[in-house]
């Protein structure tokens, strides 16, 4: 398996794979596939890495700018992340974080922004903090890792993008 840069010829496999990666999920609008469609389309998709295995996609990452109302510069979302579901389990997706979170850095990002499963993202360097708040989401599932400077105060926005729906 290797993570590689997004490709023109990738979109409708990280469609598929999206899809897959969220049919069975618990907390999910089945939104993924036209959110990673509505950034690209928008221009705001800053880093988008694949999981290829024998010249297949098998998973995604999207990390996209957030505003944070403090006006914090340099801060991103990462997600959504997607591996598709017999991949699962092997360390696709820990991989693809690593490379997004070295991606971040490499771009001189202050920080990122992730909503999801504390136990999961904390591995990664992600914690809760108090002081960044995203808006009708309990508090221990957005969590935030800082690169560079100190950690902002502030509501976090995700970019328009995150409400499509089609």
């Amino acid at each position: 398996m290797r993570i590689r840069k997004e490709g023109p010829s990738d979109t409708a496999a990280i469609e598929a794979a999206t899809i897959a990666a969220f049919q069975n999920a618990a907390h999910t609008n089945h939104a993924e596939q036209f959110i990673v469609r509505a950034l690209r389309d928008s221009g705001q998709l800053t880093v988008s890495l694949v999981a290829e295995d024998n010249d297949s996609i098998i998973g995604h990452v999207a990390v996209s700018p957030v505003v944070i109302s403090s006006d914090a510069r340099g801060w991103y979302g990462l997600g959504p992340i997607s591996v598709r579901p017999e991949h699962q389990g092997q360390g696709v997706g820990a991989q693809l974080m690593e490379h997004a979170l070295a991606e971040l850095r490499t771009l001189g990002a202050s920080g990122c922004v992730v909503l999801g499963e504390p136990g999961y993202y904390s591995r990664f360097g992600f914690n809760a903090e108090p002081s960044l708040v995203l808006p009708g989401v309990p508090a221990e599932y957005f969590q935030a890792i800082l690169f560079d400077g100190s950690l902002p105060l502030g509501t976090v926005s995700y970019h328009d993008s995150f409400a499509a729906k089609a």
